[in-house]
């Protein structure tokens, strides 16, 4: 198997370990923007060689994970590149400007849309690592669209990963996770920058900070290359989700300002809930 992954980061550099642990006479070739990753990804043994889009019509499965924007401009000149028989899947965090993008495109199918909901806050050639994809739910948008027997090699590789399958159009997926992990990312980003500001004058508050705040704040060392894009096709939806989280923070302060601990209370009790929700989920590997 032929195995091209174009941006060897957390998630290319983690496919590519676990393919070529259960995947025998593979050959992985690399591509990236960036000669610093290009050069560890080959130190690492990530991949075997460099390579370029002219040699994409030797594949058998393109992975691209490269930030969303970059998605946009890149997945049309490399469908335009690759053979009949090659399957390139993409790993962005937003799919309903990319599957529009593709929709009219002659190997259109070729592709399939997906989102493996798994990472760290790391990134880069070294923060790959082993069975990240293990347990973890991938998102495949517009499936149909997706030649059958492409299909049935994409999913065969998912599920040596250990992954489960979900599927949804692009515009549910882009409207759901900017709830569970767009939104967050926020959240996390914001927390940093409100205690960063803080320190200034106050140079004692890491030394008070425990795994509460770490676990946190862990989100807000992830990527501004990777995030802002992100932000940026999945604006509405995001939107929508600060309004909503901004009423709920307006809500929380006004039971303070009211002395209203049993409302806080409630509220907090009443989202407590969320652990049953959140028992199915398998926890994050951590580099």
């Amino acid at each position: 198997m032929d195995v091209f992954v174009i941006g060897i980061g957390l998630i290319g550099g983690s496919l590519a370990r676990d393919i070529r642990r259960f995947q025998e006479d593979v050959r992985i070739y690399g591509l990236d923007d960036n000669p610093a990753h290009m050069n560890e990804a080959l130190r690492l043994g990530l991949v075997d060689e460099e390579a370029s889009y002219d040699q994409l019509s030797e594949a058998d499965v393109v992975l691209v994970s490269i930030p969303v924007d970059a998605s946009v401009r890149e997945l049309p000149k490399i469908l335009d590149k690759v053979g009949d028989d090659t399957l390139v899947i993409d790993a962005g965090s937003t799919k309903a400007l990319i599957c529009n993008t593709l929709s009219d495109h002659p190997k259109r199918r070729n592709f399939m849309a997906c989102h493996p909901i798994a990472g760290t806050e790391f990134s880069g050639p070294t923060a790959a690592i082993d069975e990240l994809y293990q347990g973890k739910t991938n998102i495949i948008c517009e499936v149909e669209k997706t030649a059958f027997k492409l299909q049935e090699r994409g999913l065969e590789l998912f599920k040596k990963l250990g992954m489960r399958i979900r599927y949804m159009n692009p515009e549910a997926h882009d409207k759901h996770i900017a709830y569970v992990s767009h939104l967050s990312h926020i959240s996390s980003f914001m927390l940093g920058k409100t205690v960063i500001e803080k320190e200034k004058n106050e140079r004692d508050i890491f030394d008070m900070a425990g795994s509460g705040f770490e676990s946190t704040v862990r989100l807000a060392k992830s990527s501004p290359d990777m995030w802002t894009p992100i932000f940026e096709q999945n604006k509405e939806n995001v939107l929508e989700t600060l309004e909503e989280y901004i009423r709920n923070l307006e809500e929380f302060k006004q039971k303070l300002l009211q002395d209203d601990y049993e409302g806080i209370y409630g509220e907090m009790n009443n989202t407590n809930k969320i652990k049953e929700i959140l028992k199915g989920i398998v926890p994050q590997n951590k580099n």
